[in-house]
């Protein structure tokens, strides 16, 4: 696979079903998720970003809908913890492996507890980052849970 990436060589490895979607991406866009969607056709609610926050100083994974915003009061609680912040982008890309921008939640470098908001099992797929900045894989929710060992948590703020 010419295209392959750590996440990419880990779910063909497992059997997984997934698509990929490759587009150019634009150094100026504001939002690398909102470009993702807006570039490949899709709902911004099917398009999910990665995003890394610090809860109780423990790195986490949470997976929400591009269009929306992590509630960190809401991953603290899923957590059993007293307070979760961004995680610093830099320590995110070091940790994960990928770049800002590009950071799948499958294949990370360490693994991490990990949620994906709820609204993800609305679709029967949905995209993630598959490892670098214009380049997604679609793929069951049911399929993301189970290789990243995730749970499925109400963490997305639509307002």
């Amino acid at each position: 696979m010419a295209t392959g990436t750590p996440a990419t060589v880990l779910l063909a490895s497992l059997g997984v079903e997934f698509i990929i979607h490759e587009y150019h991406h634009d150094p100026t866009a504001e939002s690398f998720g909102l470009e993702a969607a807006e570039k490949l056709g899709f709902d911004p609610a099917q398009v999910f970003k990665t995003l890394i926050a610090d809860v109780d100083a423990s790195p986490t994974v949470a997976i929400v809908p591009v269009n929306t915003h992590l509630s960190l009061k809401a991953l603290a609680r899923a957590c059993d913890a007293k307070k979760a912040v961004m995680a610093d982008p830099h320590v995110a890309a070091r940790i994960t492996g990928y770049v800002v921008g590009g950071i799948s939640p499958v294949a990370q470098k360490k693994k991490l507890t990990t949620f994906l908001d709820e609204t993800a099992g609305l679709f029967d797929t949905i995209l993630v980052s598959g490892g670098r900045r214009g380049f997604d894989i679609e793929l069951s929710p049911e399929a993301l849970l189970a290789v990243c060992n995730a749970q499925y948590v109400d963490i997305a703020d639509f307002s």
